[in-house]
């Protein structure tokens, strides 16, 4: 392998070594160096996580070539401050709790101490327009902001040094008060080790073939080549596994890697631990996989036809889960309706986008527990899981959570971590798996797409007479959180509105698509954007407030739930307030507004701008205008 010679100041220390002459200086910095609290997110420059200065520049580590970063110097999150001391802006986001998983948060503290060190003047505006090359899924960036701001007084003399140390009194309850993240020096010093960032003495790098085909039969796989390749240390199948295969959160239903048979693009179907990155990827185009392509299902609706492609031989009807809420008599309360209204509505598959690819680490322990380390929501049900796996008993399987860096329900899925167990279990070393985002986005689960039909009875009123709801969703090729997520969208179906003849189906279907698990919400959000679309539409129908209508029907004390749960306790009445105070709501019908609004374009309303037009000369008085108290 080729080889360069780099000679580098890195945080103040020269560096001259030999490296890979294919690296980047992200991959330099991290595996070279071992400075890890500069991150990969993406791989494309679009994220900011493996944000560095060189030669006192901002720059994306990922897209610069090793080679080109000879002769610079190079500042990292490492760098910024003295070990165990912070910079002011690191202090301020600590005070405002602007770190929450953390992973993107040294490449932001490193874009906001760009941004003061280019103008130590800067307004919010500009903050904003600096601070847009960096991506957090996390925090909504109001306290990010907030911190950049703290961090410009102090730095200018305007504020004391010393608020950055002072934190409110709590007094009765902590509840509604602010308190310091104790992880927060960890997160913005760079210091927090994510499953990526670990190291073990003899480690093995894992990578994962995975299926070019929707659904395919597999015919054979010949790994011969790959396993007698140099540096290859083991290459494993779904043949390797010693035990009980499958797993899932309700149904075990997927196996960690392809047996019999491929179900999504993406599926793994190899895996490969050699000693580096670069063997282990040639190993993977030396496996020999042949497929016969089967008929392939992508549309929920086609699932259920008869005679539709089987997805999984348990489930001849392709369906996964089916809920049924029924309550009072939805005939009759059609038949007392003034007005019915009827109409369909879908959303779409939503990736989660959390910030740290999905990584983990395997091993075996001295007394040969089988421990994994990864980011994983689930430890639990996972280790229970892998134990029948692995036919080890419980008590030999350890899972260690990582700190996870965005999650959103995203990682509650055992979707690699079985890889990880068996290869280290083949070769008695530990073994690393780091996905790109390219895997990321093509393995883990998504949120649920839905097509919800909606039919709603009203009287003259305002009051809701009946409802009829029914949800299919698309479950993709294994079950995952599907049946959880379908108890949950048809709970919350109708909304927080008292309704007292509803009849509510929810339906996930298994397809050939990527599997559909665990997002925020779990099923809620799509079941509210069709009820909350047919409330603002039947507030137009019937020439009323949508605040009005809401408040009509609106569960109180005493209620009954769609499951017919009597409520001890009720808040949105005082929801319904609050939201109409904030947004400045103009009362009445949505058609009587015409093309002028009262309520937009207040302060707290940001106009839209040509990109790079808030960045302002340091000194000049814009700036100053632009702040915010």
């Amino acid at each position: 392998m080729s080889k360069v010679k780099i000679d580098v100041d890195v945080n103040g220390r020269q560096v001259s070594q030999e490296t890979d002459v294919h690296k980047r200086l992200l991959d330099f910095l991290r595996d070279d160096l071992n400075l890890t609290g500069t991150k990969e997110g993406c791989g494309a420059g679009e994220c900011g996580t493996c944000s560095v200065f060189v030669d006192g520049k901002l720059v994306k580590s990922c897209l610069m070539p090793v080679a080109k970063a000879s002769g610079t110097s190079i500042e990292t999150i490492e760098g910024l401050a003295r070990p165990g001391d912070l910079t002011p802006v690191q202090k301020a986001f600590h005070k405002t709790g602007a770190s929450q998983c953390g992973y993107c948060i040294p490449g932001m503290v490193m874009a906001a101490t760009a941004a003061l060190r280019q103008n130590p003047d800067a307004g919010i505006e500009e903050i904003k327009e600096r601070l847009g090359g960096n991506i957090c899924r996390c925090t909504g960036y109001t306290k990010i902001f907030e911190a950049v701001e703290i961090a410009r007084a102090v730095t200018a003399g305007e504020t004391p040094a010393t608020v950055l140390d002072e934190d409110e009194a709590v007094e009765e309850s902590y509840i509604g008060a602010n308190v310091r993240r104790l992880d927060a020096p960890s997160k913005v010093s760079g210091r927090l080790k994510y499953a990526a960032d670990m190291k073990m003495p003899d480690m093995l790098q894992m990578q994962v073939l995975r299926s070019p085909h929707a659904h395919a039969r597999i015919v054979s796989i010949d790994t011969s080549e790959a396993e007698a390749m140099d540096g290859v240390a083991c290459v494993i199948t779904a043949d390797d596994v010693p035990g009980k295969d499958g797993f899932g959160v309700f149904v075990h239903d997927q196996p960690i890697m392809a047996r019999g048979k491929v179900r999504h693009v993406g599926e793994a179907v190899a895996a490969v631990a050699a000693e580096d990155l670069v063997a282990a990827r040639r190993a993977l185009s030396r496996i020999k996989v042949e497929y016969e392509e089967l008929p392939g299902l992508f549309d929920p609706e086609d699932a259920l036809e008869p005679g539709a492609p089987v997805i999984h031989d348990y489930a001849a009807d392709n369906i996964v889960k089916h809920i049924p809420v029924r309550k009072g008599d939805v005939e009759a309360g059609f038949a007392e309706a003034d007005l019915i209204l009827e109409d369909h509505f879908s959303t779409q598959q939503v990736e989660h986008a959390y910030l740290e690819p999905e990584a983990g680490i395997a091993y075996v322990d001295p007394d040969d527990v089988v421990v994994v380390v990864s980011p994983s929501q689930n430890i639990t049900h996972h280790r229970h899981m892998l134990a029948e796996i692995i036919d080890r008993p419980i008590n030999k399987v350890r899972f260690i959570m990582s700190p996870v860096g965005g999650g959103f329900g995203g990682k509650e899925d055992m979707i690699y971590q079985g890889m990880l167990a068996l290869a280290a279990m083949q070769t008695h070393r530990p073994v690393q798996l780091n996905f790109t985002r390219e895997e990321s986005l093509i393995a883990s689960a998504k949120r649920h797409p839905s097509r919800v039909h909606y039919k709603m009875g009203l009287k003259w009123s305002g009051h809701i007479t009946a409802i009829e709801f029914s949800m299919l969703s698309d479950g993709g090729a294994y079950g995952m959180s599907s049946e959880g997520v379908m108890r949950k969208a048809a709970i919350l179906s109708c909304g927080p509105y008292e309704v007292h003849n509803l009849k509510v189906d929810t339906t996930a279907v298994y397809t050939n698509n990527t599997p559909s698990g665990a997002f925020r919400t779990f099923g809620g959000m799509q079941a509210q954007f069709a009820t909350e679309s047919m409330m603002d539409m039947a507030a137009e129908a019937l020439d009323m407030d949508p605040f009005e209508i809401r408040r009509i029907n609106m569960m109180k004390i005493g209620s009954r739930t769609h499951t017919r749960q009597k409520l001890d306790t009720a808040s949105l009445d005082r929801v319904l307030d609050a939201a109409e105070e904030a947004s400045r709501w103009e009362k009445g019908a949505p058609k009587v507004r015409g093309d002028a609004r009262g309520d937009l374009g207040g302060p707290d309303t940001r106009k839209p701008c040509t990109l790079g037009a808030r960045i302002v000369k340091p000194g000049t008085s814009k700036s100053k205008v632009e702040r915010v108290a």
